[in-house]
């Protein structure tokens, strides 16, 4: 039986405290092509070509606006006919799903990383900076956006949360916990207003 590395034991979603030379490189490519896509001198057409080289995948008639950061890239797979708008922040540790047609406003953030919830867990006992692995714990679990959604501004969605199609997510929202399909959710924590019919 094959034996996972540390990158695919985190993309599994187990604790881990060490970050692959893979997981670094990818890091410092995404950094690079971020310095270049997010310059106002960049035609459109670079953009697009930064952005399907840098990302998992993006469908046609999809955008995303200036000032966007994310670790990896490489796990953000992004649907047909969707806009990211301004300052959007992808934190995609874990895979980042994001479907057709869907809106999302300026200044989202998304968060696939966490830690325990216990201090005593969280940090590393009796580390040794010269293991090479980080001091603290982390897990990183995928964020899934599905079809026809809208995310209002300002909302952050942590790891491990699923919004069903067709549902929208209020402005400023803090989204801990799965919305089901056509949903009208806001609030922090985001919970469901009601069924949109």
């Amino acid at each position: 039986m094959k034996e996972i590395n540390n990158y695919q034991r985190f993309l599994s979603g187990e604790y881990c405290n060490y970050l692959d030379a893979e997981v670094l490189e990818m890091i410092v490519k995404t950094q690079k092509c971020l310095s270049v896509l997010n310059d106002i001198t960049t035609t459109e057409k670079e953009r697009k070509e930064i952005l399907s080289k840098m990302l998992g995948s993006i469908g046609i008639h999809s955008s995303i606006g200036y000032n966007f950061t994310c670790q990896c890239g490489k796990h953000i797979f992004i649907g047909e006919k969707t806009i990211i708008n301004n300052n959007c922040t992808m934190m995609d540790e874990n895979h980042i799903h994001i479907g057709d047609r869907v809106l999302i406003a300026p200044n989202v953030q998304f968060y696939t990383a966490t830690h325990p919830i216990h201090f005593e867990e969280r940090f590393v006992e009796n580390w040794d900076e010269k293991s090479g692995e980080l001091f603290f714990k982390t897990k990183a679990l995928p964020i899934v956006v599905e079809d026809n959604v809208w995310i209002g501004g300002g909302s952050i969605i942590l790891a491990g949360v699923t919004i069903g199609k067709g549902s929208v997510i209020g402005a400023g929202s803090v989204v801990t916990k799965s919305i089901p399909e056509n949903s009208l959710a806001v609030g922090n924590p985001c919970k469901v207003n009601r069924r949109i019919v």
